[in-house]
């Protein structure tokens, strides 16, 4: 699934249309929008930022527009907006699906005319800017109950990306804390320069029952929270070069036994291997043959 990504972005990014990047809180929505912004043209300008869903309704318009002073109490001087920073750049909103009515209004024009004004100004401002919006929302379902535009909806979704979740992709999780254990270690060699290499924690390694937790489980949080995961079990490793069961969350460590078992299991008396083997295969072409109609 993360193959056919990568290929996907690497097509995308040449491109300035506008994306909606899709999937589950901690999936990497944000890391997947800073990738097409640096494998772009765009590159060598800003990447901004913005959660739409962080910033109270009254200061979103003004973080994303600009004001000019005296535009509304508070507002001692002029500045400008996320729009007018990222100008030949990427502008990032996260979390669009929480943009009130009249702020998806606002969005839509500037998408359509590429120009807005700042808060309290006439003046109006042209604007290069690449939007790579992102939500963990059914915005599809949002447009149908009448709460989000639909004009909107398809000038953000004119290239659709989705993220899947870690549980639909297990098999990246060996992969993902590796990288995040790299990271860590990294980190503290760059903290611990000055201790002697015989007072550096040693390379830290995950038990192969940990990782067989950390593959069962579900991961609501996505790649967020296994990465959140592994810091912790650093800490409660308390320097030992293997990270245990012992040392994971108690929802992790209470995994359900049927998500570990193994399908197979061995007699006491043990098992005739060739005629299991024979027999696996035969189920597995009988299947196949369902499957396919017949078709060989």
């Amino acid at each position: 699934a993360m193959a056919k990504l990568f290929q996907l972005l690497e097509t995308v990014a040449s491109t300035s249309s506008t994306i909606l990047i899709t999937g589950e809180t901690g999936t990497g929505k944000e890391v997947v929008s800073r990738a097409i912004h640096h494998a772009s043209p765009r590159r060598p300008h800003r990447f901004m930022a913005l959660n739409c869903s962080a910033i109270p309704e009254s200061l979103l318009e003004a973080e994303l527009f600009g004001h000019v002073r005296g535009a509304f109490t508070g507002a001692v001087g002029t500045r400008s907006g996320r729009l007018e920073q990222a100008h030949k750049g990427t502008l990032f909103l996260d979390e669009v699906g929480t943009m009130s009515p009249a702020l998806q209004m606002k969005l839509l024009r500037v998408l359509q005319e590429r120009e807005f004004e700042r808060i309290g100004d006439t003046h109006t401002i042209k604007v290069d800017v690449r939007v790579i919006a992102a939500t963990n929302s059914d915005l599809g379902r949002m447009v149908a109950d009448g709460q989000f535009r639909e004009d909107l909806f398809y000038r953000l979704n004119v290239i659709p990306v989705h993220l899947p979740p870690l549980r639909e992709r297990k098999e990246d999780i060996p992969l993902l804390v590796q990288y995040f254990l790299d990271k860590m270690a990294a980190a503290d060699r760059a903290e611990g320069e000055s201790r002697s290499p015989a007072d550096r924690p040693p390379p830290v390694t995950v038990s192969q029952e940990a990782m067989r937790r950390l593959m069962a489980y579900q991961w609501p949080g996505n790649v967020r929270q296994l990465e959140n995961t592994i810091e912790r079990a650093i800490a409660f490793s308390a320097g030992r070069s293997q990270i245990d069961v012992a040392d994971l969350a108690a929802d992790i460590q209470q995994v359900q036994e049927a998500a570990l078992s193994s399908p197979v299991t061995l007699p006491e008396d043990g098992i005739d291997l060739d005629a299991f083997m024979s027999e696996v295969e035969r189920e597995l072409i009988q299947r196949s043959l369902e499957r396919t109609g017949g078709n060989k």
